[in-house]
C-alpha cells in the first residue's frame, strides 16, 4: 500500500475520483430532494429516478469512444460539463425562474456524462499502476466508491435541511472544479495501438461489439446463468421501487435530514456486507440466498412500519447487508464458471440487464407513490427480496448450489473455456 502513496499520479488520480464522488453523491441527493421539493409529487421522483438511471443500461456504448479519446481531456471535460450544469440551477433559482422541469432536464444529461466519467478513471488505473499493484488499486477505488457514498449521503441530508438543495448545487460545483484541477495535473496517458490491425473505424468497433454482445446474450440465456442471476435483476427492481418514493418517505419520517440518512444506510449496509463476504462464502450459496434474502425482506418491511425514526434507518441499514455479501458471491461464482474469453460480454449482459430493472422500478414506484403513499410504496420495495428467496428455493438448480470455493462449470453443463 505505501508503493501506491508514493506514486504521485495514482494520487493525484485517487483524490480526482474521490472530489468528483463526494460531487455526484451530494448532487443525487439534492437532485432528488428538490424534485420533490418543487413537485411535492412521487410521480416525478420516480420520473426523475426513471431519467437518471436510464443512461446506465447504456454504458457499454461510451467504450469505444473512451478507447479512441484522450483519456486525460476526457476526465478534465466531464468534470468542466458537470461544472457548468450543475451552476444551471442556482443561477435559474436566484431569477426566480426554476422549474421541476429544468431539474429533470439536467439530471439525464449529467448521468450521461458519468457513464464517460467512471469508465475513464477505471480505464486510466492501469495506466499508472504495475501489474501487481493494480488489485490494491482497485481495492482503493472500490472501498472510496462505497465509503464515500455512505458517508456524504448523510452529509448531504443534514446540509439540506440547513443551507438547502440549491446551495447544495454550488457546492457541488466547487467540488468538481477540485477534481478537474487534478485530472488537469496529471501526466498525458500513452495509448495503446496495435500496429498489426491498424486503426479501426469507429463503425467497425461497433459492428464488432455488437457480435460479442449477441454471443454473450446467447450464453447467458442458453444456460443457468440466466436463472443465476436473477437475483441481481430483481434486487435492482425493488430498489428503483423503493428509491423512487425515498423522498417522499423520508418527509413522512421528518425531512430531508432523515432521507440523507437512509440514503447513508443503504450504502453502508452494501459495504459492510462487503466486507463480510468472505465469512457467507463458507456456507452453501443457495441455502445462504434463501435465509439472507428472507431475513433482509422481513428486516426491510419491518423497518417501514416502525415508529421510531433512527431505529428505522438502521433496521433498513441491516437489511441490506445480505446483498452486500451475495452480490460479492454472485460475481465470484460467474468469475468460476462463465469462460474467460466471454467474462466481460456476459457480465455486460448481465449489467445491461439489471441496469434496465431499475429505472423500470423508479416509474413504477413513482406511479404507485402517487396512490398509495410513499410509506406503503418503500415497504414493498422490500417485498422483491423476499421474491428472490422465494426464487432460489423454487428452482431446484439454485437451491442446491454449493460455496462458492466448490463450485464448478462441469457440474452445470458449462466449460471454463472457449475454442
Amino acid at each position: 500500500m505505501w508503493v501506491l502513496l508514493r506514486n504521485k499520479p495514482f494520487i493525484k488520480l485517487f483524490l480526482g475520483k474521490i472530489a468528483s464522488n463526494i460531487g455526484d453523491s451530494m448532487y443525487a441527493i439534492a437532485a432528488m430532494w428538490l424534485v420533490y421539493e418543487l413537485s411535492h409529487s412521487a410521480f416525478y421522483t420516480g420520473l426523475a429516478g426513471f431519467l437518471t438511471k436510464t443512461p446506465d443500461v447504456f454504458q457499454f456504448l461510451a467504450g469505444p469512444f473512451i478507447d479512441r479519446w484522450s483519456l486525460r481531456k476526457t476526465l478534465m471535460l466531464t468534470q468542466l460539463c458537470q461544472i457548468i450544469l450543475v451552476l444551471i440551477i442556482p443561477i435559474v433559482h436566484y431569477t426566480g425562474n426554476l422549474h421541476v422541469w429544468m431539474v429533470l432536464l439536467i439530471m439525464p444529461i449529467i448521468s450521461c456524462i458519468q457513464q464517460f466519467s467512471y469508465p475513464a478513471q477505471t480505464v486510466a488505473l492501469p495506466k499508472l499502476l504495475k501489474k501487481d499493484d493494480l488489485v490494491k488499486g482497485n481495492s482503493l477505488f472500490s472501498f472510496a466508491n462505497q465509503g464515500i457514498d455512505m458517508t456524504f449521503n448523510g452529509i448531504a441530508g443534514v446540509l439540506i435541511s440547513l443551507i438547502g438543495a440549491v446551495t447544495i448545487y454550488l457546492l457541488d460545483s466547487i467540488v468538481f472544479m477540485v477534481a478537474f484541477l487534478l485530472f488537469w495535473s496529471l501526466p498525458s496517458f500513452k495509448t495503446e495501438e496495435k500496429e498489426k490491425k491498424g486503426k479501426q473505424t469507429l463503425t467497425h468497433a461497433f459492428n464488432k461489439y455488437a457480435r460479442d454482445l449477441k454471443e454473450g446474450f446467447q450464453y447467458v440465456f442458453q444456460s443457468i446463468i440466466s436463472k443465476f442471476f436473477i437475483a441481481t435483476i430483481i434486487a435492482n427492481f425493488s430498489f428503483g421501487v423503493a428509491l423512487a418514493v425515498m423522498p417522499v418517505y423520508a418527509d413522512f419520517r421528518g425531512g430531508s435530514t432523515i432521507y440523507g440518512f437512509l440514503m447513508g444506510a443503504f450504502s453502508a449496509g452494501f459495504l459492510i456486507g462487503a466486507l463480510l463476504s468472505s465469512v457467507a462464502g463458507n456456507f452453501p450459496l443457495g441455502r445462504t440466498m434463501i435465509i439472507t434474502y428472507l431475513f433482509s425482506a422481513a428486516l426491510w418491511i419491518s423497518s417501514a412500519f416502525l415508529p421510531w425514526d433512527i431505529p428505522a434507518v438502521i433496521l433498513y441499514g441491516i437489511s441490506l447487508i445480505p446483498l452486500g455479501a451475495t452480490q460479492v458471491l454472485l460475481a465470484a461464482t460467474g468469475q468460476r464458471i462463465i469462460p474467460d474469453s466471454l467474462l466481460a460480454r456476459v457480465f455486460s449482459v448481465i449489467s445491461s440487464l439489471s441496469s434496465a430493472a431499475m429505472p423500470l422500478g423508479f416509474l413504477i414506484g413513482g406511479s404507485l407513490g402517487t396512490v398509495l403513499g410513499g410509506q406503503l410504496v418503500f415497504a414493498i420495495g422490500g417485498l422483491g427480496m423476499l421474491s428472490i428467496s422465494l426464487v432460489w428455493f423454487i428452482v431446484s438448480d439454485l437451491r442446491r448450489i454449493p460455496r462458492v470455493s466448490d463450485i464448478h462449470a462441469e457440474v452445470y453443463g458449462l466449460s471454463k473455456t472457449v475454442d
